[in-house]
């Protein structure tokens, strides 16, 4: 028994399962199931989707209908509300609109004037949600406004690709979605995974190791989509409140059980800026971050 990396293509990312499996055969046959469950989560909540129920949701915003959910979706919407709460606000599923000013192709800042109407359709309070005989349903009062599940679906997908794995006897393995992994057990001898955090000023380089046997890592960043103009770089992670890029960290990994849990973490220590180190160590996950002097601070 030896370890089989099987490379996919989803959420517009490079995605790795690994696993132990006798032959390479059988480790794609292993992975396909976990793979599918990645795609069918792209094809039901990417906004990009017309019909997805995400698409479904964004396309209604302001006619006052009422959209069906799943208790799968319902479950998405029940988490980024806590999120917004523990965020002070700052995790908010509604800003994604704000990337109509920002094309992180285009060395461009957009001006206020830009950025004002767009301001004004983001806020969760603007999320209105009820159960009509026990089933869930949602609206968006607003006409323009959206959801995007960008922030944690991902991390969402990974865990549960790691479950079905886990469901048919494996015990040996990782899921990598686009750099946001969820180990689901040490390599085939038993030794824990030894993953990379990548500088995010050099991605020839490492800023450390974090050996992993179980549980997830996720790392949010201002090198994964950005620009640079007169000397500031202007990356893709988005204040809500002031519709403008983050700029205290550089990175921050989170070690967590769940890959949605760290995933979620990382982006809301981003959003935080000097005041992170206090959430992170009160979560009490293992956390290491580089700010944006080049200091490292960590907690392992």
């Amino acid at each position: 028994m030896v370890n089989w990396a099987v490379e996919f293509s989803a959420m517009a990312s490079p995605c790795q399962v690994m696993l132990c499996a006798p032959s390479e055969g059988a480790a794609r046959t292993l992975a396909q199931p976990a793979i599918d469950e990645v795609l069918r989560i792209e094809r039901a909540f990417s906004r990009y989707r017309p019909a997805s129920i995400v698409g479904r949701i964004n396309a209604s915003a302001g006619s006052g209908e009422w959209i069906a959910l799943d208790a799968e979706a319902a479950g998405l919407l029940d988490y980024a509300a806590q999120l917004h709460v523990l965020s002070d606000g700052l995790f908010d599923i509604t800003s994604g609109v704000l990337r109509r000013a920002w094309d992180f192709r285009t060395p461009r800042v957009p001006s206020a004037s830009e950025l004002e109407p767009l301001l004004a359709l983001v806020g969760w309070q603007h999320v209105e949600r009820r159960a009509v005989a026990g089933a869930a349903q949602v609206r968006l009062q607003l006409a323009g406004m959206e959801l995007d599940f960008g922030g944690f679906g991902k991390e969402y997908a990974a865990d549960r690709a790691a479950a079905i794995l886990q469901a048919q006897g494996l015990r040996h393995g990782y899921v990598n979605l686009g750099g946001d992994l969820r180990v689901f057990g040490p390599q085939a001898d038993d030794t824990p995974w030894s993953i990379g955090i990548q500088d995010p000023r050099d991605e020839q380089r490492t800023i450390a190791s974090i050996e992993v046997a179980s549980g997830a890592l996720a790392t949010s960043g201002d090198y994964e989509r950005y620009f640079e103009l007169d000397g500031q770089r202007y990356c893709h992670i988005l204040n809500p409140r002031t519709g403008m890029p983050v700029t205290y960290w550089r990175s921050v990994s989170v070690l967590a059980p769940l890959a949605v849990a760290a995933g979620s973490a990382s982006t809301i220590a981003m959003l935080l800026g000097e005041d992170a180190r206090c959430f992170l160590d009160a979560s009490g996950f293992a956390w290491l971050a580089q700010d944006n002097g080049g200091r490292i601070f960590d907690r392992r």
